[in-house]
């Protein structure tokens, strides 16, 4: 009969990502992970069957605390009567840029970058996915309360997925935007894409509305 795993909390978590962070993927042995999170190598296995399934569980568990913790610093955004790129410019600078903040720091970046892709690109691609798909409802949202205005070729759906892109994109710079530099480079990438930098040949400027940023 299989061992019934414990469910781990979140400080167990913050701690098992820590070590990664602190010690890389390749050198960091089980023991030491335990060693890391304050826990004997035995009460670690009964919540992870080996140090891969303790890396997944933490990119899973960063992925989901920062779609929650990013929609909760835009709601506050939005009751202080922040505009539409104020709002989405935080979603992005939280939900991507604390992760990219704490790789920055990391003498490991490069490997566990690549350990993630490597390791946990369902995790990734299940997360990227239901992100847009709440970013797409909020748009609806601001589309609904006369806050934004739609393209009639642009849906909200094409947006959400340009947003996150571009997200991606900026954390994915080369060379690497440090990390006093995420803030304003998000807020530019959203910024471009709310509202556009340029017209087709032939074609009038779209005069500014008075939601648009100035």
């Amino acid at each position: 009969m299989p061992k019934k795993m414990l469910q781990p909390t979140d400080e167990l978590m913050f701690r098992v990502g820590r070590a990664f962070l602190d010690f890389g993927y390749g050198e960091l042995s089980m023991t030491g992970l335990a060693r890391a999170c304050g826990f004997t190598q035995r009460a670690l296995y009964y919540y992870f069957s080996n140090k891969e399934e303790a890396f997944r569980a933490s990119i899973e568990h960063r992925n989901r605390q920062a779609v929650n913790v990013a929609f909760a610093a835009a709601a506050g955004v939005r009751e202080k009567g922040g505009s539409v790129l104020d709002i989405v410019s935080t979603i992005m600078d939280v939900r991507y840029g604390e992760t990219r903040r704490a790789l920055n720091v990391s003498p490991h970046t490069v490997e566990l970058n690549a350990e993630a892709f490597r390791r946990c690109r369902d995790i990734m691609i299940e997360s990227a996915l239901a992100f847009q798909a709440d970013l797409e409802e909020m748009i609806v949202g601001f589309c609904d309360a006369g806050l934004l205005r739609m393209r009639d070729d642009i849906s909200t759906k094409d947006l959400a997925q340009a947003l996150a892109d571009g997200a991606r994109g900026v954390n994915q710079a080369l060379p690497t935007i440090p990390s006093e530099g995420l803030t304003q480079r998000y807020r530019g990438m959203c910024q471009l894409v709310l509202y556009g930098a340029a017209t087709p040949p032939g074609e009038k400027p779209a005069r500014k509305s008075r939601k648009d940023p100035a």
